[in-house]
């Protein structure tokens, strides 16, 4: 297994970590995850923790908690062999306080989540959205008093856009408090939109990205192809209205160049879009989620070898979109005298354009 610091913490993490999205199977949306019981997800901590990806990712609201009791379960005995990370702020009950980030969520938030998941601390908690209703001085004392009293070790954010986090970050500086480390951000060969904004302020502001969905909602797992219906299997079935829209042509044109790099190099689909993350910057861990042992074994074959320059070119090219204004400018080397661009440049595909 590969190991990188968690943004500026100085934390080494493991480049693949285990999404525990798919332990309870509650819910119209978790049910289509997977439904893994507590001997299934024993068997597939066993499997991670051989492997060295020890990092276990989940939220007090997957399963309507039943994820983090399956979690703590499966690791019992073995705690000190494992980085748990959950997440708070989505709605976790009927009550008009089961929701965002006041100070009496976070902290019976973070008490709840550590009964069920059966330890004294956490080692990285995210906020799971931002909240527009509690000001950030707020949070963020609130979040460093519960890092100083050794409940949560390390602090992260999801789902945030570039100010908001900018804003919290400020908060804490300015009063010494703890910051964000960590960007739990939605990230994929079709869903680049990290790149424009929360790259180059991870790269500013030490927050090391913690990708979730790597293989597009289920699109990049070499099951979705041109001229043919989706498979019976897919969890795009159920999902699809909650996933970012994916222009089909240019779906498949990444398909394509997955599929022509897996030939090139004997891995499969899913491990060449896993593996494009892991050569990208500020990413510091992949959560892979995995429904059986099968898909587990496979998506950690995303380690251990690399993707050339020019393979990485072709998927640069491949899914390659412009983006919006202010960044295009960036993008395309217009300020390069006294502002690099964060990525190598790559103009899309003509039809891409926005």
């Amino acid at each position: 297994m590969e190991y990188r610091a968690l943004g500026a913490s100085g934390f080494m993490v493991p480049s693949l970590g285990f999404g525990a999205g798919t332990f309870g199977g509650k819910g119209p949306l978790f049910s289509a995850w997977g439904a893994t019981d507590a001997t299934e997800a024993r068997r597939l901590v066993d499997i991670c923790l051989e492997a060295g990806a020890n990092l276990f990712d989940t939220a007090d609201v997957y399963s309507d908690g039943a994820s983090e009791e399956i979690l703590g379960a499966a690791l019992k005995g073995r705690r000190g062999r494992a980085i748990i990370s959950t997440k708070l702020t989505l709605r976790a009950g009927a009550g008009p306080n089961d929701v965002g980030a006041s100070r009496h969520h976070l902290v019976g938030g973070v008490e709840r989540s550590l009964k069920r998941l059966g330890t004294d601390y956490i080692d990285l908690l995210q906020l799971h959205h931002f909240d527009a209703m509690t000001p950030v001085e707020s949070v963020m004392a609130t979040l460093d008093d519960l890092v100083r009293a050794g409940k949560v070790r390390y602090l992260g954010a999801s789902n945030f856009s570039g100010w908001q986090l900018m804003k919290s970050q400020a908060a804490a500086d300015r009063h010494g408090r703890a910051r964000f480390v960590a960007n739990q951000a939605y990230y994929s060969l079709v869903g680049r939109d990290y790149e424009w904004e929360l790259m180059p302020l991870g790269r500013d502001q030490g927050l090391g990205a913690v990708v979730w969905s790597p293989l597009g909602w289920g699109r990049l797992t070499g099951k979705v192809r041109r001229g043919q219906p989706l498979p019976a299997g897919s969890r795009l079935h159920d999902t699809a209205q909650y996933a970012p829209p994916v222009d089909e042509q240019r779906l498949y044109r990444v398909v394509d160049a997955l599929e022509s790099i897996a030939a090139e190099t004997g891995r499969s689909v899913p491990q060449v879009a896993i593996r494009w993350l892991l050569q990208r910057p500020t990413v510091s861990t992949v959560l892979i989620g995995a429904r059986n042992e099968a898909q587990l074994r496979d998506n950690l074959g995303a380690v251990g070898w690399s993707l050339d320059d020019s393979q990485m070119a072709r998927l640069d090219t491949s899914s390659a979109v412009m983006p919006p204004y202010p960044y295009y400018p960036y993008w395309n080397g217009m300020f390069a005298e006294r502002n690099p661009p964060p990525v190598p440049a790559v103009l899309p595909v003509s039809g891409d354009a926005a």
